[in-house]
C-alpha cells in the first residue's frame, strides 16, 4: 500500500469518527434525564432519596431524628479533615491545588475512559470518577451513558461541587444516604460534631474502603483502630494535618466503642 493510499485511509477514518462520535453523543444524551443545571440534579436526587426515606419511616415505630428532606449539598458544611481524607484516598491529594480540567484534555480523558474503561493519570481522573459516581447515583447505567452524563455534570459543576454531591449521595443502607446520615447512624452525632479520630474512622466506611458494616457492628475493633491510625499517619505524611493532631487522634478510643 502506497503512502498516498494510507494517508487517504487515515483521513477517511478521522472524518468518519468526526461524524460518528458527535452523533453517538447526541443520541446517548437524548436518552438521559435532563442534566442542564444543578437544579436538574437536585430535583432527581430529591425524588429518589426522599421517596426511599419516607417509605422506610412509614414502617418505623420510633421517631427518626434525621430529616427526610434532601437538601442541596453544600461543600462549606463538610469538615475539612474529612474532605482531606476523602480526596487523599481517591489518590488525588492535590485535587484542590490543581486547575479544573477542561477542553481537549478532558475530552480525551472521557474518550479513553469510554473506550478502554480506565482513565489516564492526573487530578482530572478524580473529576471524572466523581462525575461518574454522581451519574450512577442518578440511576444512570452503562459505561457510554455514564460517560456522557459525567460530561454534562462536569460542564456546570465545579470541583468542590463534585465532592459535595458525591459525599451527599453515598449509599450505605436503606434510608442511610450521604455522609451526614452515616455519621449519625455510626456515632449518634451530627457530622459537624465529629473530631479528627472519628472522621478518620468514618473514612473507613467511605470509598474506597466500604467498611460501613464493620463499623456499624464494631467488628474487629483492634483491626479497625489500626486501620484508622494508618489513615491518620498517612494524612500527616501528606501534610494534610499536623503530626501533633494526628498523633493525638491516634490516642483516642474508637468511636464505635463509645
Amino acid at each position: 500500500m502506497g503512502v498516498k493510499s494510507l494517508l487517504w485511509i487515515i483521513l477517511f477514518v478521522l472524518g468518519l469518527a468526526g461524524v460518528l462520535i458527535p452523533l453517538t453523543y447526541l443520541y446517548t444524551a437524548s436518552k438521559l434525564p435532563q442534566l442542564e443545571s444543578e437544579f436538574d440534579v437536585e430535583k432527581l436526587l430529591k425524588h429518589s432519596i426522599e421517596g426511599e426515606r419516607m417509605s422506610l419511616r412509614a414502617g418505623q415505630s420510633e421517631r427518626n431524628p434525621r430529616p427526610v428532606t434532601f437538601n442541596r449539598p453544600d461543600f462549606s458544611r463538610l469538615p475539612k479533615d474529612l474532605v482531606a481524607l476523602y480526596i487523599r484516598h481517591m489518590d488525588c491529594p492535590r485535587y484542590f491545588q490543581t486547575p479544573r480540567e477542561d477542553g481537549t484534555a478532558w475530552a480525551w480523558r472521557l474518550f479513553v475512559g469510554a473506550t478502554v474503561g480506565s482513565s489516564p493519570p492526573g487530578e482530572g481522573a478524580c473529576e471524572r470518577l466523581l462525575a461518574m459516581r454522581i451519574a450512577e447515583g442518578l440511576g444512570i447505567k452503562g459505561n457510554l451513558q455514564l460517560t456522557v452524563a459525567a460530561h454534562r455534570l462536569h460542564a456546570f459543576m465545579q470541583k468542590d461541587q463534585l465532592v459535595a454531591y458525591d459525599m451527599a449521595i453515598l449509599y450505605f443502607e436503606r434510608g442511610v444516604v450521604g455522609v451526614e446520615d452515616a455519621a449519625f447512624t455510626l456515632f449518634k452525632k451530627e457530622l459537624n460534631e465529629l473530631q479528627l479520630p472519628e472522621l478518620a474512622e468514618l473514612q473507613l466506611a467511605l470509598p474506597p474502603f466500604y467498611r460501613y458494616w464493620d463499623i456499624r457492628q464494631c467488628k474487629n475493633p483492634t483491626v479497625l483502630r489500626q486501620d484508622r491510625d494508618t489513615l491518620l499517619a498517612d494524612l500527616a505524611g501528606w501534610k494534610l494535618v499536623s503530626e501533633d493532631r494526628a498523633r493525638n487522634a491516634t490516642s483516642q478510643r474508637l468511636g464505635c466503642l463509645e
